[in-house]
């Protein structure tokens, strides 16, 4: 997992932990996003709004359908339910 694409800002007390310890709390978050950022869990907390046909849609097998869609159909949102 260290060969991860994303930047992390991650600041610790270099006095109070080695470099070892700080390489493997990075890792430890490495995983955590990871599992968190799953298709799964964005379904679980996604909704579509669809303003053309003026529907709320919160099925599993569209949201995925839409979730992996590179480019979405005009006035059709992905809403974060938080």
């Amino acid at each position: 997992m260290n060969n991860s694409n994303r930047d992390l800002l991650v600041l610790f007390n270099q006095e109070l932990m080695t470099q070892q310890s700080i390489e493997h709390e990075v890792e430890l978050l490495h995983q955590m996003l990871y599992s968190v950022e799953g298709l799964e869990n964005l379904v679980i907390v996604h909704e579509i709004l669809d303003l053309n046909k003026y529907k709320v849609i919160n099925k599993p097998a569209h949201l995925r359908k839409l979730i992996r869609q590179k480019v979405l159909k005009p006035f059709v949102f992905l809403n974060c339910k938080n």
